[in-house]
Formats: C-alpha cells, sequence, structure tokens
C-alpha cells in the first residue's frame, strides 16, 4: 500500500521570531517511494537535529511577514492494521528496559498521581497486559465526548477526566496516564490517519494523536478515540506527551493563516 502525505501551513509573524517544527516523519520507520520535501518559504538558514525522543527537528528564524510551510512525501505500507495481540504481556517494572521508565512518569499533561487511585480502583483486579490496556481504551472511548470545540492547549488529562470532552490528543492523554498509573509505560504519538479502511470522514483532515504502551519488549499501538485497529497511521513525533511533540512551536507570537493536511492512498 502506497500513502501521499504532505500539508500547506501559513503562519503570519509580526517580527522575527525562532521556530521549533517537527513536521517530517519519524526517522528510520517508513520506506519513502517518493521522499519528503519540507519547503519554507521565505527560504532561510535551518538546522536538523534528532530530539531526546529520535524525532526529527528542523530550527529556523522565520523572518517578519509570511512564512509558508509544505511538505509532500508518498509511504510504502503493508497495509495491515494496528496489531492485536491480546497476548502481550505487561512487564514487571524492574524488569522494563531503562528507556521505558520516562514513561512512567507524570509529565506535564499526564498527571500520574492524581488518578492512580481511580486508575487501581477501576482496572486493577481486572485482566492485565494488552487486555488491560484495552479495557482502559474502552473506558475511555465510552466516558469522553469528542468535539473540536472541546480543544484547549491547556487541558489536562485529570481536566478530561472531570469534564469527559475532548479531542483525539485528550482521548490520548487520558490513557496514557491510566496505564502509567497502572505501571504500563505510555508514549503520546502524533502523525497522519486517513479514513482508509473506514467510513469516508468530510470533515477537514487534521493531523491526528494516539499512543504506544510497551508489553512484551516491543511498542503496541492504541487510540482510544477511534478504538479500532485502523490502517495507514504514519509517525511523525512521539514522547511523554504533547509537550514533547509539538509540531510547531514559536517562541515569540504567531498567527495561523491556513491548514491543510492530506493522506491518500495511491495506486502503485
Amino acid at each position: 500500500m502506497r500513502i501521499e502525505i504532505g500539508y500547506d501551513i501559513h503562519f503570519s509573524v509580526p517580527a522575527p521570531t525562532p521556530m521549533l517544527l517537527l513536521l517530517q516523519t519519524h526517522p528510520g520507520r517508513y520506506n519513502l517511494i517518493t521522499p519528503e520535501q519540507l519547503v519554507i518559504l521565505p527560504n532561510v538558514p535551518t538546522q536538523m537535529f534528532a530530539d531526546s525522543f529520535g524525532n526529527t527537528c528542523t530550527r529556523l528564524v522565520a523572518p517578519a511577514g509570511l512564512l509558508q510551510l509544505s511538505n509532500n512525501a508518498v509511504v510504502d505500507l503493508d497495509g495491515l492494521p494496528d496489531l492485536v495481540d491480546l497476548n502481550a504481556q505487561q512487564l514487571q517494572i524492574q524488569d522494563l528496559p531503562t528507556y521505558t521508565l520516562p514513561f512512567l512518569l507524570a509529565s506535564r499533561y499526564c498527571e500520574v498521581d492524581r488518578l492512580t487511585e481511580f486508575a487501581w480502583k477501576q482496572f486493577g483486579t481486572g485482566v492485565t497486559g494488552y487486555q488491560r490496556v484495552q479495557a482502559v481504551c474502552n473506558y475511555v472511548h465510552n466516558h469522553i465526548q469528542f468535539g473540536y470545540p472541546f480543544a484547549h492547549s491547556f487541558k489536562s488529562a485529570f481536566d478530561v477526566f472531570n469534564q469527559r470532552q475532548g479531542v483525539c490528543r485528550d482521548f490520548a492523554h487520558l490513557s496514557i496516564t491510566l496505564c502509567r498509573c497502572l505501571g504500563i509505560p505510555a508514549r503520546y504519538v502524533t502523525g497522519y490517519l486517513g479514513d482508509i479502511g473506514v467510513p469516508f470522514n468530510p470533515d477537514p483532515m487534521d493531523f491526528s494523536a494516539w499512543f504506544e504502551v510497551y508489553l512484551s519488549n516491543m511498542w503496541y499501538t492504541f487510540d482510544a478515540r477511534h478504538n479500532h485497529p485502523r490502517i495507514g497511521r504514519i509517525v511523525m513525533a512521539h514522547g511523554r506527551d504533547a509537550a514533547d511533540t509539538a509540531l510547531t512551536t514559536s517562541f515569540g507570537p504567531t498567527t495561523l493563516q491556513q491548514f491543510k493536511v492530506w493522506t491518500n492512498e495511491v495506486q502503485p
């Protein structure tokens, strides 16, 4: 399966402003039939580097005026839905690889200490491993109402838990927090997710958020918003939560003028 991905994003910048971008696919995960071409207009000097989570970052200073960011690529995927393994096991914390330990801790949007008592009361005596994470997803999916008007950049997992409303990042934050409360490493993921294998959604395309958990010595994909294995996920960045994976960060005022994202299956 081949999927064309890309975006066209415009910002109005009132004065020269440093920016940090995470606008490319996660390195090493995918076979790119057509390589990514991150185009920045006007053309300015950039510095590319890998952050502590292995995400590809681009650093620049946006000049005053209109800043245009665009990219397009074709990615080769296996065409299979998210892997389901009901027998995947939760590891004892003392047996976890050290690099997974930060994904057990509280972070900016995931207040583990505030939800631990609820998590163990709700999920602590039932199934374990993959099936415990699925139970968390079922709970979040059934108790949180999705809606774009519910989005707020300051909303944390504890806020979502109490308000019972949110967007995809909120579903992910609450699920991640509950998994960490239960001793399961969980990390936030953002990227492309099209409508392959599901009914067409007429809403404008957007980047999506989901999460991954560490079971049986590998990372498994979960998505409490959709709560169904999906085809065609393409990861751009992962981290502890949305604070680590903001696709654009400006160190000064900017105004978003245009935002278009596409992800479509194409014939080989």
